[in-house]
């Protein structure tokens, strides 16, 4: 077997998701990988000898790269290797998808709703058509290229020196129709993406403290392009919690919780249920829940009528509207209640059995 060599090696700015490009004399080809180093996506870029007729498509999921067959590449004859001096990536903002290009422009594209085990592999320049090794990026170039464009401006944005300040910016000023700021917790630990929660302390309004994320708007969610044709509706969001527990120990949640669809590859939305992550931090806050209830209207449940949530909606950032989620704990047999039927069902149990939406 040929020596390989890996021409590039990247990790998206999250840190879910890995893209690795490799040449053995014969073939060259990518692969994106999970945070575990396993391949998700395989995607052929080129052949470098004589084509065969067929091949076998085994070795390219265990990240040995077959020949594509002659009648699904531009260069049946081999072309010359890649010079990986000009090979750079582009990750799409959602930071589940990656682009490659060289001096020619896009070489490949490996999307975020590729799937090799359900034969989705990435699109090629030199590919022709569909095959289980890649699809044609001609076919799809005019609607991806946009996205690439854009995605390349979004990091650009995103290491102007000013870019984080105005996603804080932002979210400060819509919530000050919340109440006076308290306390202001980094929960991202210095890491893409930058997460902060800002208290807002009881009032005579209100008995309970409104803890928010910051900054959760400030790059879409991963995934969404799976399920749906416009991810404008859904693609950005900010958490709020409210409570009687001390608020240090309350924000704490949010370490996990805050960072979890760009580290986890996945999106938050209205009903949806996630388990608790193990760990000692928030203990204390976790007692008997197992999950976490996101809802948009938390109102359905039972609170002080007299001081109802606070309506959150109205924010847009780089023209999406900002989902506000509010978080109810819930436990074991309420989260397998929602997994079996659905979030409206376990709603209107948790509001026939007094459950509050402000935790403590």
């Amino acid at each position: 077997m040929a020596p390989t060599q890996v021409l590039l090696d990247e990790t998206s700015p999250y840190r879910s998701r890995r893209v690795i490009v490799e040449y053995d004399t014969h073939t060259t080809a990518a692969y994106l990988l999970d945070p575990r180093g396993q391949v998700r996506v395989p995607v052929w870029l080129a052949n470098h000898e004589i084509a065969p007729e067929s091949s076998d498509p085994s070795g390219l999921y265990a990240g040995r790269a077959p020949l594509m067959p002659a009648a699904h590449t531009k260069h049946p004859q081999g072309r010359a290797p890649l010079d990986p001096s000009r090979l750079r990536v582009v990750w799409f903002e959602e930071g589940d998808g990656v682009a490659l290009l060289d001096e020619e422009g896009l070489l490949a594209i490996i999307p975020g709703w590729a799937e090799a085990d359900r034969g989705l592999p990435g699109y090629s320049r030199d590919a022709i058509g569909r095959s289980a090794y890649a699809w044609a990026l001609d076919d799809v170039a005019a609607q991806l290229w946009p996205r690439v464009v854009h995605a390349e401006a979004y990091w650009s944005w995103r290491a102007a020196p000013g870019a984080w300040r105005s996603v804080q910016r932002s979210v400060f000023n819509h919530l000050r129709k919340v109440g006076p700021t308290g306390h202001y917790w980094d929960v991202s630990d210095g890491y893409d993406p930058l997460i902060r929660v800002s208290e807002r302390p009881p009032t005579p309004e209100r008995p309970y403290t409104v803890l928010s994320t910051v900054g959760m708007c400030g790059q879409r969610m991963p995934t969404l392009d799976r399920y749906m044709a416009d991810t404008s509706a859904y693609a950005r969001i900010e958490l709020a919690l409210a409570t009687t527990a001390p608020a240090h120990l309350a924000a704490r949640i949010f370490r996990w919780l805050g960072t979890f669809p760009w580290r986890a590859v996945t999106w938050f939305g209205p009903g949806h249920s996630i388990k608790w992550l193990d760990n000692d931090e928030d203990s204390p806050l976790r007692g008997n829940h197992a999950a976490v209830l996101l809802v948009s209207d938390p109102g359905v449940l039972a609170g002080p009528d007299w001081a109802p949530p606070p309506d959150l909606s109205g924010l847009t950032f780089h023209g999406d509207p900002v989902n506000w989620l509010w978080v109810v704990p819930i436990t074991r047999p309420e989260h397998l209640f929602a997994k079996e039927h659905d979030t409206e069902t376990l709603l209107a149990k948790l509001a026939a059995e007094g459950r509050s939406w402000i935790l403590g």
